[in-house]
């Protein structure tokens, strides 16, 4: 019997996408969005589908839409409006983010990444060191628990360390970074504490002030929205930079700087209505929701099976990371797409993890966010049992 107070056939009822009979469980690559979502992108581009800052009305509307997503998505990071922007995707953004800091360094300077990040918070430091002579250090995780191991993160932070890029939580395993302990850390040396938030932002608050952190960077789309990249760059940090961007584009706000072109508009409009969708519902009942399935989850796994990563749902999210002695994650994968059952095999491109925990093929992922059920985790739960 559930101990929480929390409506979840409400919730769904909200979500055409989840009228049908799949379990979703793939949350971590990408959660189903409410038809709120779905009818803000479509009214845009019934209504309001044209560029930026004509005297026209469809224009002043296209104007009216960005500002809102602006407005919601600082609401959400617990920033400015001015210190958050829009891009193709988080790994997109990423990359651009990084090249326009690479014109602040030096051969020779130092970035941090660990092993519990997604490549999209690694690759772009490998690629800048190549192209500018820098050094790459990896920061380790405890292999028992797959949690960070901050005092290896300490000892990889040097007097030339200019960055210190970490994820708020794991999208492979789902451990939860001390952010702000992370941050400090790269604050006493002058580095900037750089945040991968993809995974986290759907399953509990953000507040980039007092995580203290200078650059972050999420997907919408993982948080029930569209198909899109946020970021957050402090304003004293990013404000100084000099971007890729054409002349005419504008200099201020100072996160204007680094969307370049035109943007999705529509998507923007989505992206505001997914904000709203999750202030609706608020965090308490979300991370209550979530940790009681989790709960639910652990206390019924097979023993076949091995859980990589916390044990309990103290310090991650409800994100679980499986193998199985004679079944690939592929198969185990395919055998509950058979049964209805939505769920990722593979790396989740987390290389660095499964990599230092020698998992070629990686584990089958599955995700629990607010929108599943319990009846749903014990379908789970039955046909793993049954594919064990």
């Amino acid at each position: 019997m559930s101990t929480v107070a929390f409506d979840v056939a409400a919730v769904r009822a909200r979500f055409a996408a989840l009228q049908r009979k799949t379990a979703f469980f793939d949350g971590p690559g990408g959660t189903q969005t409410p038809d709120a979502v779905i009818e803000a992108v479509a009214s845009y581009l019934r209504e309001a589908n044209a560029n930026l800052g004509g005297p026209f009305e469809t224009s002043l509307r296209s104007d009216q839409v960005v500002d809102a997503a602006h407005d919601a998505a600082a609401r959400f990071l617990g920033a400015s409006p001015s210190e958050v922007g829009f891009g193709q995707n988080m790994t997109t953004l990423n990359f651009a983010l990084t090249r326009a800091l690479g014109r602040e360094l030096s051969a020779g300077d130092e970035i941090v990444v660990t092993r519990l990040d997604h490549d999209a918070n690694v690759s772009p430091w490998l690629e800048l060191a190549h192209d500018l002579d820098l050094v790459v250090r990896f920061a380790d995780l405890r292999e028992d628990d797959c949690t960070l191991d901050y005092a290896d993160v300490e000892a990889q932070i040097m007097e030339r360390t200019r960055v210190v890029a970490f994820p708020w939580a794991s999208n492979a395993v789902g451990s939860i970074t001390d952010v702000r302990r992370v941050a400090d850390l790269a604050h006493e040396v002058g580095a900037l504490a750089w945040v991968d938030a993809v995974h986290y932002a759907p399953h509990g608050p953000i507040d980039v002030s007092a995580a203290r952190v200078d650059v972050l960077v999420c997907s919408p789309y993982k948080f029930f929205g569209p198909h899109l990249g946020l970021f957050f760059g402090r304003r004293e940090v990013i404000g100084g930079w000099r971007p890729y961007k054409v002349r005419p584009s504008a200099d201020d706000p100072v996160s204007h700087r680094f969307e370049t072109g035109t943007l999705a508009h529509e998507l923007l409009a989505g992206c505001t209505a997914a904000i709203e969708y999750v202030e609706s519902i608020g965090w308490d009942a979300i991370v209550a929701w979530e940790r009681e399935l989790g709960q639910r989850f652990l206390e019924g796994l097979p023993e076949a099976y091995t859980l990589h990563g916390i044990p309990s749902m103290d310090g991650r999210t409800p994100t679980f990371a499986l193998t199985h002695p004679s079944h690939t994650p592929e198969m185990l994968a395919d055998g509950l797409a058979r049964r209805d059952v939505a769920a990722w095999p593979g790396n989740y491109y987390a290389l660095e993890i499964m990599e230092r925990l020698g998992l070629e093929d990686g584990c089958l992922r599955v995700g629990i966010v607010h929108y599943n059920t319990a009846e749903e985790v014990d379908r789970l739960l039955e046909a793993l049992a049954e594919l064990a």
